[in-house]
Formats: structure tokens, C-alpha cells, sequence
């Protein structure tokens, strides 16, 4: 895999909502999208704020590109709302992939449909869904989760706010 330079800029952290942010530079901008060869959906990166590293999804959101800073980000970096940071930041072409849980498994193998359909998903969309159930803590709440995820897939009704399309 190619190791991408590290690009400079410095930026006011804004908020919109409870999600603070920041715009990256149009030339920055245009160059992880290059990176990346996209200029839709989701982009990987690595970050330093004020030198302290992170990896973060560049997202966009009504119109606009967005890197969002999360609460521990901010926290290490010493940054808030209104702050100005200085930045570096590269695409990371590694893909973030979470095991599918012994739960979600079981169930896919006894619903070879729901199995079907889990795996006709996007790559995106089946880590969003494994991550999800993962995350969870209590069996009372994976169960009842596998369980929505599994009618999910076999058509009926929404899961993670989603319709199955």
C-alpha cells in the first residue's frame, strides 16, 4: 500500500448540531479525493491535530465535506469549539473491518435467506451491521438485535434506520 504525504493546514473548529468540525482547504480537499479516487460516500483518514494522531472518516454532509472531531480528539489535542488547530492529514487506504460476532454468525447459519442476503450487501454495509452488534453489551440486547438484523434481511422492516433496498 502507498504511504501518502501528510498535508498542512490550520482551521477554526466549528459545530453544527453537538458535532464539532472543521472544512478542509478546497486544494487538500481535492487532493484526498484524488488519493482516494472518490469524490463520494465515505473517506479514510489520518490525522494529526496539534501532532497527535488519529484515524477519522472525512464525511459529507448537506453540501459540504466535513472532518468531525470527536470528544477525544478534542480532549487530547487540548481543542474546543471556536479553538483554531493546526492539522496534517492523509488518506488512509486501509479499510476498518469488524469481525462479525459469534452471535450474528450462528444466526446467519441457521437462515441460509438471511445468509444470502448479509453477503449481497455492500462491504460498507455488512461492517456497519457487524460493528453495530458487536458494540453491544448486554445478551439481552445482542439477541434482540441478531434478531432485527435477521428480519432486516429476510425484508421485514428496518434496522441501523434502514429499509433493505
Amino acid at each position: 500500500m502507498p504511504d501518502f504525504p501528510y498535508l498542512k493546514f490550520s482551521a477554526k473548529i466549528k459545530i453544527i448540531g453537538i458535532n464539532p468540525f472543521v472544512f478542509l482547504p478546497k486544494n487538500i480537499l481535492e487532493s484526498l479525493m484524488n488519493q482516494a479516487k472518490t469524490d463520494k460516500g465515505k473517506i479514510r483518514v489520518t490525522l494529526k491535530i496539534d501532532g497527535f494522531e488519529f484515524t477519522q472518516t472525512l464525511v459529507k454532509y448537506s453540501g459540504d465535506w466535513r472532518l468531525y472531531l470527536n470528544t477525544p480528539m478534542r480532549k487530547k489535542a487540548k481543542k474546543e469549539v471556536g479553538d483554531r488547530a493546526n492539522f496534517e492529514i492523509k488518506f488512509n487506504p486501509n479499510q476498518k473491518v469488524h469481525p462479525i460476532s459469534v452471535e450474528l454468525k450462528e444466526a446467519l447459519e441457521k437462515n441460509m435467506k438471511a445468509k444470502e442476503k448479509f453477503y449481497k450487501l455492500s462491504p460498507s454495509l455488512q461492517n456497519e451491521l457487524m460493528r453495530y452488534i458487536a458494540g453491544l453489551k448486554s445478551e439481552k440486547s445482542k439477541k434482540e438485535n441478531v434478531t432485527r438484523a435477521i428480519q432486516y434481511l429476510l425484508g421485514n422492516g428496518k434496522f441501523l434506520g434502514r429499509d433493505l433496498t
